[in-house]
């Protein structure tokens, strides 16, 4: 039954002590996971400060939140635990939502798509879940953190030195024999590097069709993409190209 009692139990002094102490560790999850974020960022890699962030935060709540199982529906936890396991509960939302996620991640050659907005579906799902066992003020302040995450951490990425990465295409015309150590000297005198393990060769009608990823030697290194293709589209043994950023 509904009374102002029940109500009144999850906003508790030692519910919102507990919640100050789950928001703790969240931030300090979130520090973490964008330490690791950015060092993946940094390296031109499809995830980054904003997919560790978030899902290194959401990690944290699933697990802090077994740890109190106590305070659970204000403090009414013993009798609901007795009928129904919260934690089986848990864990097929988590499942379930994982592959909600993959859905929407789209891989276009070098190009990865959807990673940040699988994490913040996965995010919101402990959001969800943080509510539904009576943490409020924990949950308020995930869905703060991942709405910040989101919004402003873009800028602050652009801020911090970083390298950007460049997706290239080239169809070698047949008469062609490309070799590997002039694309890396050409691929310098424009500021980039060829990424380790990223080339691929492929053959299209008798023509030779290298794939790989450039990454620029530092933030302001890099020739930038119009630059690229003009050069590209005058090379005599190109016959056809693509150029475009390596984003996530």
């Amino acid at each position: 039954m509904l009374t102002s009692e029940l109500i009144a139990s999850y906003w508790s002094a030692p519910e919102i002590g507990t919640n100050l102490v789950i928001l703790l560790h969240l931030a300090g999850a979130l520090l973490l996971g964008l330490l690791v974020g950015y060092e993946r960022s940094y390296h031109g890699r499809a995830a980054g400060m904003r997919t560790y962030g978030l899902v290194c935060m959401a990690s944290c709540a699933l697990t802090i939140v077994s740890g109190y199982p106590g305070f659970w529906f204000g403090g009414s936890s013993d009798s609901l635990m007795m009928s129904v396991d919260p934690t089986r509960v848990i864990q097929g939302i988590v499942t379930g939502i994982g592959f909600l996620g993959a859905g929407v991640i789209m891989r276009e050659g070098f190009n990865i798509s959807g990673l940040t907005t699988a994490a913040s579906i996965w995010t919101s799902s402990v959001i969800g879940v943080l509510v539904g066992v009576g943490f409020y003020l924990a949950a308020m302040g995930l869905a703060f953190f991942a709405a910040m995450i989101m919004i402003y951490l873009s800028k602050i990425e652009a801020w911090l030195p970083s390298r950007h990465a460049v997706a290239i295409m080239m169809r070698f015309k047949p008469d062609f024999a490309p070799r590997m150590d002039k694309l890396r000297s050409i691929a310098l005198q424009r500021g980039y590097t060829i990424a380790g393990g990223s080339l691929t060769i492929g053959s299209v009608n008798g023509m030779q069709e290298w794939r790989f990823v450039a990454l620029a030697l530092s933030k302001k290194s890099g020739a930038p993409l119009p630059e690229l293709a003009s050069e590209l589209a005058a090379f005599a043994g190109i016959d056809s190209f693509q150029v475009s950023h390596a984003r996530n």
